[in-house]
């Protein structure tokens, strides 16, 4: 199937090379580029050309920037992703682009092997979105996932009967943390932090899903899970044991950490919690997600675990007490709790 991807960029540099490099995508049609100078210009394009797929812009143009331009795609046509392509490759810029809705970000000079790589990632996110949503759409299910794009296919009467039912569930709630990723995302550059972080997600993201786990949230660089069902305990743990092992596994040589070997500390917490969808119903922006002390405690356990530990209460060790090994930590303090919690680490 054709991406047909809008490139906004004022330097027409820019679109010179991505014509000679994609020469045999375009002849092929596997790749369709349509070419705007600033924010401004693309909104247009947009409006005049639906079949859009995609967008790569870049951050600094006159007119509209890139940064703009991410807001004003957000609100206008959410199931639309951009991909910054652009020299200002720092944190700052970095974070400001991934909070307003960025897909990813590739600096210039251009890789163009890595930007290939970074659009079919991206042409595949939407197919599988558009997939999401068509069941979604089908089958009025909203619990797996609920923001703008979901909203964009409801009517006010679907809005109003749907998201705004709740429940009490008891269930597992799962925090992972990639330890010490604060000092690689300060001295690496902008690719390098951003192919880390996905490629460690992509493998938590397959242990939580072996283990019928839900990806709640990505925060950062920590996740968020939620098991339910039978035994969601028992497979929360599994899963996190996996987690550790495969991260264990992983060795990275970069510029400024060489050898550099990723883990996690992991927090887990079992209970009951209040399932819905949190946010704001004026601006229709919701998550379907969980909330409640058990919740809060899972991510304090998290912060109190260290580099490689998988840390549980002594309620939550008891239950899953003849299938895990489990070392005693000791007693921790947790935020707005008023007497220190038991905690173990699962061994295995």
């Amino acid at each position: 199937m054709k991406a047909k991807i809008l490139v906004v960029d004022d330097e027409t540099d820019l679109e010179l090379l991505i014509k000679q490099k994609f020469r045999r995508q375009i002849r092929e049609k596997q790749y369709e580029f349509v070419f705007a100078h600033d924010g401004n210009e693309a909104l247009t394009l947009i409006d005049q050309q639906p079949d859009i797929d995609m967008v790569l812009t870049d951050i600094n143009m006159p007119g509209m920037d890139g940064l703009t331009l991410l807001i004003r795609l957000h609100e206008t046509n959410p199931m639309l992703k951009a991909v910054i392509v652009s020299a200002y490759g720092d944190m700052d810029n970095i974070r400001t682009a991934m909070n307003r809705g960025a897909f990813d970000f590739v600096t210039k000079p251009v890789n163009f092997e890595d930007l290939e790589v970074t659009m079919e990632k991206t042409m595949a996110y939407i197919g599988q979105l558009r997939q999401t949503l068509q069941a979604i759409k089908e089958n009025n299910i909203l619990r797996m996932y609920v923001d703008e794009s979901v909203l964009t296919f409801m009517s006010r009467a679907e809005f109003e009967t749907s998201l705004l039912a709740s429940e009490t569930v008891t269930a597992t709630v799962m925090f992972i943390d990639i330890c010490g990723f604060t000092a690689i995302a300060e001295r690496e550059t902008a690719d390098t932090v951003v192919r880390l972080v996905n490629r460690y997600f992509d493998v938590m993201v397959k242990e939580i899903i072996a283990q019928s786990g839900h990806v709640d949230k990505f925060m950062g660089d920590a996740v968020m899970a939620v098991f339910r069902g039978d035994y969601h305990l028992d497979r929360a743990i599994e899963a996190a044991l996996g987690v550790r092992a495969q991260i264990a596994s992983l060795e990275d040589n970069l510029p400024h950490h060489t050898s550099y070997h990723p883990q996690v500390a992991i927090g887990i917490n079992t209970g009951e919690m209040v399932s819905g969808n949190i946010g704001s119903t004026a601006l229709r922006r919701l998550d379907y997600t969980v909330i409640g002390d058990t919740v809060n405690t899972a991510q304090r356990l998290q912060s109190v675990a260290r580099a490689g530990q998988i840390v549980i209460t002594e309620a939550a060790q008891q239950q899953v007490a003849e299938s895990f090994t489990c070392e005693p930590l000791g007693e921790a303090t947790l935020k707005n709790k008023a007497a220190p919690v038991m905690i173990y680490n699962v061994m295995g």
